[in-house]
């Protein structure tokens, strides 16, 4: 099973510059425990100081918002595509 991460210009320094990523998990949790762990450091710029997912950024799995789906326990299936989009008006970027 693989899952295609888009990644946005300000964390692609942390994945050595790619637009893209695959990983393999079955929900959006899952996920982020990846992310770290091919890329130490990443979720620190996807989540605040008490671990919850920052609210200048969104999150989308095949483009709907994982706020309106089950948050981090949003359930991935092979193909699907992540984004995260950060927000630009009324917030900082990532």
């Amino acid at each position: 099973m693989s899952v295609i991460v888009r990644i946005p210009a300000p964390l692609r320094s942390k994945v050595g510059g790619r637009r893209q990523i695959e990983l393999t998990a079955h929900t959006f949790r899952a996920l982020l425990e990846e992310m770290e762990a091919a890329y130490p450091g990443i979720t620190e710029r996807l989540r605040d100081n008490e671990g919850r997912l920052r609210r200048t950024l969104n999150i989308y799995v095949n483009g709907e918002n994982i706020r309106f789906l089950q948050g981090l326990d949003t359930p991935l299936k092979d193909r699907d595509e992540v984004s995260f989009v950060p927000v630009i008006a009324g917030g900082g970027l990532l």
